[in-house]
């Protein structure tokens, strides 16, 4: 996915954390790449290390359509959710899927529905690639 890095940032509680803007909104999350990184454009994978649990940090989006947005102590990504075949799930972000890890099967009538997330800032990170 295409992000506009805004700022690189380390507060003493916190990974490095990159303010970032996409067409759909504007977060901080952890970044996992040069701490020096200039503003501008990257390419950028999206990793999640937390379960997905159904109704906890899971749940059927009030709204259609991508977003990213800060919630507090928690960034919210909004996106369609379907399982996987090995019992894990993807969350397709505007075209960049993000593998995620379940703690409990999804419910059936999920599938390719539009979601929120709501995942604790330093346990979504992003890592800047080439294409």
């Amino acid at each position: 996915m295409l992000v506009e890095l805004e700022k690189v940032a380390k507060f003493p509680w916190s990974p490095w954390l990159a303010q970032i803007r996409t067409p759909f909104g504007r977060t901080a999350v952890r970044w996992c790449g040069e701490q020096d990184a200039e503003p501008g454009e990257y390419h950028v994978e999206w990793t999640v290390d937390e379960d997905i649990v159904w109704g906890w940090n899971a749940k059927p989006a009030a709204d259609s359509g991508p977003g990213v947005r800060p919630g507090g102590h928690c960034v919210v990504l909004r996106g369609r959710l379907n399982a996987t075949e090995d019992g894990a799930a993807v969350l397709d972000l505007d075209g960049s899927l993000i593998l995620l890890d379940l703690g409990d099967p999804l419910p059936e009538d999920v599938a390719n529905t539009w979601v929120e997330l709501f995942i604790e800032r330093e346990k979504i990170s992003l890592y800047p690639c080439e294409l």
